[in-house]
């Protein structure tokens, strides 16, 4: 195997000692003996969601303001409304490696990765990311970069009172009234499972709040999958689609007649 240098000449590389290549049926056995593992790996995930829903959580007594598109905001007008709030400490400001043109790459990786913000706010979640560069600062490099996500401006101490103050990390709040409550926090690898909607929510106290999930009593949950919608549809306080709901429905059936089939 060879690989090539910026100048297009070729070099030798380390030879890979690639798995066995097998028959379709071997290599479908040994999938299914994966999948056996990965089930098992998947049940953990969900029963440790179903414990950060159960953490204690710490009341926010002190005032932060940011900077934000629109002028002055509080941490409560970072909610937008919304019961739960997640924020990403992204390094974008002078003395970052990248400045003026980047934000951190690693906190850009992150940014690239985060999927569109309207399925988080159907579930009543809000995610925006702060750093300590001025608005016109992020405004530019978040149009260079295509960038979707509300990001704000730290002003004050809120960095090093929620340990990001020197490496990244990710902070999730609740609303309760006017009352802000923290919920959890997540940095290093932690972070590196973020942008997706599944891993936002199970980072919440209220989780993706389906009916299969073990929340609390009294948590808000729905049926599984008939929230979903096209990120340019949703509707506050609308119900499910009709059709979705029997296409999903129909989905849902055909999937336990087929697990039903294989086990016996």
């Amino acid at each position: 195997m060879t690989t090539s240098d910026k100048s297009g000449r070729k070099g030798e590389q380390p030879a890979m000692k690639t798995p066995p290549v097998v028959s379709p049926q071997a290599w479908e056995e040994a999938r299914k003996q994966l999948l056996v593992k990965e089930k098992a790996h998947t049940r953990a995930r969900d029963a440790l969601a179903a414990e950060r829903r159960r953490m204690p959580w710490m009341l926010v007594e002190k005032a932060y303001a940011f900077d934000g598109p629109g002028g002055k905001a509080s941490l409560l007008d970072l909610f937008e409304g919304r019961r739960q709030l997640i924020v990403y400490r992204a390094f974008l400001e002078p003395g970052v490696f990248g400045w003026p043109e980047h934000a951190c790459r690693g906190c850009s990786m992150v940014a690239d990765q985060v999927a569109h913000v309207a399925h988080l706010n159907a579930r009543d979640t809000t995610l925006v990311f702060v750093s300590r560069a001025p608005q016109a600062d992020i405004a530019r490099v978040k149009a260079r970069m295509e960038w979707k996500i509300p990001w704000f401006t730290i002003t004050d101490t809120f960095d090093a009172d929620f340990g990001v103050d020197e490496w990244h990390g990710t902070n999730v709040f609740f609303r309760d009234g006017d009352r802000i409550f923290r919920t959890y926090f997540i940095n290093n690898r932690g972070d590196e499972q973020m942008g997706g909607t599944w891993n936002y929510l199970d980072i919440t106290p209220l989780g993706r709040q389906e009916v299969w999930e073990d929340s609390p009593e009294g948590y808000p949950q729905t049926p599984t999958y008939k929230w979903w919608n096209w990120h340019d549809s949703y509707v506050a306080d609308a119900p499910p689609d009709k059709k979705w709901v029997e296409i999903s429905s129909a989905g849902e059936a055909a999937f336990r007649k087929e697990s039903a089939s294989t086990k016996a």
